[in-house]
């Protein structure tokens, strides 16, 4: 089997794929990229058997096959070269690959493609057409607030609910909760589903603005296609919990503030707050908000005061400074309404401008316990 490729082509697709090969993989032949050429396309896969991922470019080839080739050392040859074009040939027998450039010839041992771990296909899936700035979106609102616990991996992703009216993504961690509502992403029928960490983060990192996403999804995987690349992910095995039944619908203490200034000033106070609970304390009177920490175990102690609007009773309440900045970070707003009732229930975070009209977020964070 023989092909040519251009080099800073070839690096370009197979970067892409590079997250999936781990030095932790269970099966060897997860080391290597399977290249499969067909009609003069080249399709190259990575896998970790959660994740496939395939990146799909136009080459010169009368030859039809597939063999698995080393990652790490084709990465590192490839990054060597400055836009070459190589010229591959595979010896099919014996699984060893050639290439040859203007200056010289490399020869590494490979591995039959059939051993490659079959790609998973959707069949008797639906689909709908999302545009990439609108999932990169709710990627970005929703994925930093999953949780890492394995024992409830069913939180480890994002929560998806799909109908006909609109689609609900929503990520927690049992300590802070993320829930976007896009009125621009519709299907046809009624189903919801988790999508793993993972596959999210590669997406993220790998959308192009303003492109059309072909999401395909059955009880089992789900799929997307953009552009020449198509990630597959197994979905979530689990019941996700009642996100809404955690939401306090009566909140009758709001107050309004400038995201920066918040931000700004959680940060500052955070330094000096304890490092095992990271414990800030918020205080609103009348106009004012005062922000303070304390760490009693090295005598540290910072506050700050803010003017704000405030509706409702005075409050005193104490939130995890991590968990506040997370969501600070990722609300897209300029101005933000901290909505709270009682200092032992959940504050929502709201944002008050930067919105799209066909979207809706909101963001709840679990009080923690002042210290007397």
């Amino acid at each position: 089997m023989k092909f040519i490729v251009n080099s800073t082509l070839l690096l370009k697709e197979i970067q892409k794929l590079s997250s999936l090969v781990s030095s932790t993989n269970t099966l060897p032949i997860l080391d290597n990229f399977l290249f499969e050429i067909s009609s003069n396309k080249l399709s190259i896969i990575a896998s970790d058997l959660e994740t496939t991922m395939i990146s799909s470019i136009q080459i010169e080839s009368q030859d039809d096959g597939k063999i698995a080739i080393p990652s790490r050392m084709l990465l590192d040859t490839l990054k060597s070269f400055s836009n070459n074009l190589l010229t591959f040939i595979v010896d099919m027998n014996k699984f060893t690959i050639e290439m040859s450039s203007e200056t010289g010839n490399y020869k590494l041992a490979g591995q039959n493609g059939d051993d490659f771990p079959k790609t998973p296909s959707l069949s008797t899936s639906n689909k709908i057409n999302i545009n990439s700035s609108v999932l990169l979106n709710a990627i970005n609102k929703t994925l930093f607030a999953s949780g890492n616990d394995e024992l409830r991996p069913v939180m480890s992703g994002v929560y998806c609910e799909l109908s006909n009216e609109y689609t609900v993504f929503v990520a927690t961690d049992a300590h802070k909760l993320v829930k976007h509502i896009r009125y621009d992403i519709i299907s046809e029928t009624n189903t919801s589903f988790i999508l793993p960490k993972k596959p999210l983060s590669i997406l993220k990192n790998h959308l192009v603005s303003e492109t059309d996403i072909f999401l395909e999804y059955n009880e089992t995987n789900a799929m997307f296609t953009f552009e020449n690349t198509t990630i597959i992910c197994r979905l979530i095995d689990g019941k996700y919990p009642n996100y809404d039944a955690v939401i306090p619908k009566k909140n009758p203490n709001k107050l309004t503030i400038s995201r920066s200034k918040i931000l700004e000033s959680i940060k500052r106070v955070s330094i000096y707050a304890n490092k095992t609970t990271h414990q800030i304390r918020l205080k609103i009177a009348g106009s004012e908000l005062q922000i303070s920490s304390e760490d009693l175990d090295f005598a540290n102690k910072a506050d700050e005061r803010l003017s704000c609007k405030y509706e409702g009773d005075d409050i005193e309440i104490g939130f995890n400074s991590r968990f506040i900045i997370d969501m600070l970070n990722n609300i897209g707003s300029d101005n933000i309404s901290l909505e709270m009732s009682e200092p032992n229930r959940a504050g929502i975070l709201l944002p008050l401008d930067g919105q799209e009209e066909s979207e809706e977020t909101l963001m709840l964070v679990m009080p923690v316990m002042l210290n007397s």
